[in-house]
């Protein structure tokens, strides 16, 4: 399964409880990155060039560290990713790799939230962590980069009838019933398994 939304609409949040639900590992590519930095992997080291030069980093790493990373034991009964793809190129990597492994997605869950509640949460956090670089402007501009690129995800995604939306605005309780009466209501093997709580 794979979980789309913005930053600050509580994917994070969403996809741990989930996962531990249904029993499967919630990859998200920041931990990927700070694995193989931590571990000092070819990729990582790699991947530490550009984060050090506070640049994105390219798709062809990317790529290679979540094929990497779903190739491990622990993802072959399931895996939530979160984070990735995130551009419709990685979409069609993500289809390569999940048909090398004869495997494919049972949904994909998108977790949306009103703007300006968003960029409350962000600010809020932001001064919390004392990260005074997150302004207003700043996190309104990731959220409009964030909904340009992943717009086109959500429509391609909707168009192989994966998508399963769900507001994230609320309780964490609140919204992880929501996502599991969603899952159900979606069918497949996540939505049966999600109903179980396996």
């Amino acid at each position: 399964m794979v979980l789309l939304g913005p930053p600050g609409a509580g994917k994070g949040t969403q996809a741990a409880l989930l996962a531990q639900r249904l029993g499967v590992p919630a990859i998200s590519t920041g931990d990927i990155f700070r694995a193989n930095t931590a571990a000092g992997t070819d990729l990582g080291r790699e991947a530490q060039k550009y984060m050090d030069a506070g640049e994105y980093v390219p798709d062809e790493v990317t790529n290679r560290m979540v094929a990497d990373r779903l190739a491990q034991p622990d993802a072959s009964a399931g895996f939530l990713l979160d984070g990735y793809p995130r551009t419709t190129a990685q979409v069609r990597t993500l289809d390569e790799v999940l048909a090398a492994h004869a495997t494919s997605l049972d949904a994909v869950l998108e977790i949306t939230a009103d703007v300006d509640v968003v960029v409350e949460r962000l600010l809020k956090r932001a001064s919390e962590q004392g990260r005074s670089d997150d302004t207003e402007e700043v996190v309104r501009r990731r959220l409009e980069v964030y909904a340009e690129q992943t717009a086109p995800l959500a429509a391609a995604y909707a168009t192989r009838g994966l998508l399963v939306t769900v507001d994230g605005v609320g309780a964490v309780d609140e919204v992880a019933q929501r996502v599991v009466a969603a899952l159900r209501a979606a069918g497949g093997d996540a939505g049966s398994a999600a109903a179980a709580g396996a």
